[in-house]
């Protein structure tokens, strides 16, 4: 998963992107400017148990490729999730580290980073939601198990 997600240049990915169903996610923000020395996780079966604070913050995906919203999420969160030894453990996290966990969690959950938009804000991606649906955008990596069919992101399909 984690190659998967570095060729992609993710930085987390959650099973189900891959078509695995199992509950389990990695993530690694160390490409991040600032976040360097934060290691990588793997977060198996985790669950957010606690959350503090709210945050708006532009977000992206790897399975819905060249679109962005601002999503709001709590700022802090507790998770608790087994580690690769399948021993249970409970984190802390905060900033970036837990917008990603937050976002790839909901992946498990069946959530998008748009479902957490308004009516309104989905409106407006509704067109571009719809080509990546027909698999109309280029990605360097498999999109819902549809190969790409056309080789222009959505910016530089507009106006047609």
């Amino acid at each position: 998963m984690f190659y998967t997600m570095n060729r992609a240049h993710g930085i987390g990915l959650a099973a189900p992107q891959i078509g695995l169903d199992i509950a389990l996610t990695v993530i690694d923000i160390s490409k991040i400017e600032g976040q360097e020395k934060v290691k990588p996780m793997t977060l198996i079966n985790p669950k957010l148990v606690d959350s503090h604070g709210r945050i708006t913050i532009e977000e992206g995906c790897l399975s819905i490729p060249y679109l962005r919203a601002e999503v709001t999420r709590p700022e802090k969160v507790h998770v608790e999730y087994q580690d690769l030894n399948l021993d249970k453990q409970t984190i802390e996290l905060d900033g970036m580290l837990a917008r990603v966990a937050q976002h790839e969690i909901d992946h498990l959950n069946g959530v998008l980073f748009i479902d957490h938009l308004d009516a309104d804000e989905k409106k407006l991606l509704k067109k571009e939601l719809s080509h990546i649906k027909r698999g109309e955008v280029e990605t360097d990596y498999l999109l819902a198990g549809i190969p790409p069919k056309v080789s222009h992101p959505p910016a530089e399909r507009a106006g047609k």
